[in-house]
């Protein structure tokens, strides 16, 4: 009888041991196929990128979030092959041959005029990066293979130009906006060097740009 009444004691005594420790670190499980073991839950602040799971929220397991990549695959993509272009363009600049720029002023290479006069030709870029994205380009190119060659002589056909961009948007219905680029250089990743500006509209365009 005593022996049942002391184990008794011990029994009851390991009981509310148990339950106070398990008040105070309740026991995360990891399963194994040879072992069960716990240990006590090491809480660390997680970072902002992770959430919990509903399932395993009690036992304070954080998930990942998951970003797809998707979405930026063919930003880089594209920045890359620009980045490509323009320093293959850049190797063979002002050696005076012709461009491709030329060829379409020659009609050789068909476009999509929008605006022509006798000093500059406004076409559609074929690869658009905005719902509209028209190029303008001097008919005779007199050495302004990029802005960095502009000469006081050149002033009159950059005014040209700007005003014929004026008039491309007007064209085009961009009353509410637009953009004019003129990329120069290689790390202005200009691919033609035949000086050019890109009118680009009809969506919200992001501040800054590049």
């Amino acid at each position: 009888m005593a022996t049942r009444a002391a184990a008794a004691t011990l029994s009851a005594a390991t009981s509310s041991l148990l339950r106070q420790t398990l008040r105070f670190h309740p026991p995360i499980i990891i399963w194994s196929s040879k072992l069960i073991q716990s240990r006590p839950i090491q809480r660390v602040p997680s970072p902002s990128c992770h959430r919990r799971s509903a399932s395993l929220r009690p036992h304070g397991f954080r998930v990942p979030c998951r970003v797809p990549p998707q979405r930026f695959v063919r930003h880089i993509a594209s920045s890359t092959n620009e980045e490509a272009a323009a320093r293959a363009a850049a190797a063979t600049a002002d050696t005076g041959g012709p461009t491709i720029f030329d060829k379409i002023i020659a009609k050789e290479i068909p476009s999509t005029v929008v605006y022509e006069d006798d000093k500059v030709l406004a076409f559609r870029d074929i690869n658009p990066q905005a719902p509209v994205h028209v190029l303008v380009i001097p008919k005779v190119r007199d050495g302004l293979t990029g802005l960095d060659k502009a000469e006081p002589r050149h002033v009159e056909i950059l005014g040209q130009l700007l005003c014929a961009a004026k008039v491309v948007a007007e064209k085009e219905g961009l009353a509410n906006g637009y953009r004019v680029v003129i990329n120069n250089g290689p790390e202005g990743c200009q691919s033609v060097y035949h000086l050019h500006l890109h009118v680009l509209g009809g969506r919200q365009m992001k501040w800054p740009a590049g």
